[in-house]
């Protein structure tokens, strides 16, 4: 028997390592001829490493979610024959796109709810009396270590902390120190409340697609400053007018959402602005402002966030719009997109729909210069000069990169979204 190492291929121009995100072998495995090994991801796709001999793998190399160098053994075979082969490239197998800079609304903030501490023990009949069987006092002037909510447990129950042995970091008394003590005096733990401690910790490897939303997130907030604008709009007219036209919908006309007036509105608003529909190449301080409006919508799929594009968003009417959307955001969802469909956006929109918040803080999709972030919409009482009345009001929040885009423009541009809006007939009026 022979062995015959395989290593990873040229998985594209230029690329020096990638993402070893799956394994479809293990030790032992026997493979044929271009059987799958492994899927590695770089920044363009997931390619899929075929075998190019058959044999049984006796050694793999590498953990999902380990960069691994072009021409480094991926996996080691053992094959029919008399002597060691030379290490052979196997052809790679392009898969499914990877999503470019998922450039999305900042996720919304947890707020931590403080979990309820342990309830204090019930007071001890012989609480003044010491207590014994937990070890010697210790020394005088030795403060043991304890959290404020141990302490308090401790003097609620008359403890004296000094007789309880930690075994925390440094010796630090810990809740479940307490409970020892408490059934080695008593015999038994002092009653508690349904609550308990849940002190277990699962680590999650961020790997694939995780990891690459994770780098261009941060790449963009190390790079890019940021300046948002949070503005309201009242789109009680536009509700009006998209519920009638839904309602006298037509053969082969789509559903319209409130996406496709956004896009309409973006491209007229841009026409004004060209310097919003644009790049910042930071390296070569070039910015190069595109004519063709190519708007990415920013997706939840079940692998993570993705950000399609509606290209030419120009040549489009909102009827148009819509069904170009609802097409690239289905393809991002069930994994279908193609590449092309996945690149190329000069300006982004990010929005949470329902579950959207008052106001939110969107990340822009570098090297991008804008995105607009759509808030959920409520019914809130406007005063109209003699009397409140009931209006349909939206919140806009729009970042914008403040090394090309001044404060003053920026808010130009989100008054100008604002007003086609609120007077959504001019949406629809060329020129």
């Amino acid at each position: 028997m022979a062995h015959f190492a395989i290593k990873l291929p040229d998985v594209g121009e230029g690329v020096a390592e990638a993402e070893l995100v799956e394994w479809h072998v293990k030790v032992g495995d026997i493979v044929r001829e271009d059987d799958l090994l492994a899927a590695v991801m770089t920044d363009k796709a997931t390619v899929e490493i075929p075998s190019s001999r058959a044999g049984k793998v006796i050694a793999i190399n590498g953990e999902v979610g380990e960069k691994i160098a072009v021409g480094s053994e991926l996996v080691r075979l053992e094959i029919e024959g008399g002597a060691t082969e030379k290490a052979e490239e196997p052809q790679p197998q392009a898969a499914e796109p990877t999503a470019p800079a998922a450039a999305v609304p900042e996720a919304p903030v947890l707020l931590q709810t403080p979990v309820p501490e342990k309830p204090a023990a019930p007071k001890r009949e012989n609480a003044g009396r010491p207590f014994t069987g937990a070890g010697p006092l210790r020394p005088e002037g030795e403060k043991p270590l304890a959290t404020p909510s141990v302490r308090l447990r401790a003097r609620d129950a008359g403890i004296d902390l000094r007789r309880v042995r930690g075994t925390g970091p440094a010796g630090r008394i810990t809740h479940e120190d307490l409970d020892a003590f408490f059934q080695m005096e008593s015999g038994a733990a002092p009653a508690l409340s349904g609550y308990a401690a849940d002190t277990s910790i699962n680590e999650i490897k961020v790997i694939g697609l995780r990891r690459k939303i994770a780098e261009r997130m941060a790449e963009a907030k190390r790079h890019i400053p940021h300046i948002t604008i949070v503005e309201e709009v009242d789109v009680t007219q536009l509700e009006e007018l998209r519920n009638g036209l839904n309602h006298e919908k037509k053969e082969g006309r789509p559903r319209l959402t409130l996406l496709p007036f956004i896009i309409r509105t973006i491209v007229k608003a841009v026409k004004e602005q060209p310097g919003l529909n644009a790049h910042f190449d930071d390296e070569a301080d070039i910015i190069r402002q595109f004519g063709g409006v190519h708007v990415g919508i920013a997706t939840q799929t079940p692998n993570g966030l993705i950000v399609p594009v509606v290209r030419h968003a120009e040549s489009m009417s909102v009827f148009a719009a819509a069904t170009e959307l609802s097409r690239v955001t289905e393809a991002a969802r069930n994994g279908t997109a193609k590449r092309e469909e996945l690149t190329g956006s000069t300006i982004t929109i990010t929005s949470l729909g329902p579950l959207g918040a008052i106001a939110t803080t969107p990340i822009i999709n570098r090297p991008e210069v804008a995105i607009v972030g759509i808030n959920k919409m409520a019914v809130r009482p406007m005063w109209d000069g003699t009397q409140f009345v009931p209006r349909k009001m939206m919140n806009l929040s729009c970042s914008f990169d403040h090394r090309v885009i001044d404060g003053w423009d920026a808010a130009v541009f989100v008054q100008k979204l604002k007003s086609l809006l609120e007077t959504p007939a001019m949406i629809f009026v060329e020129g």
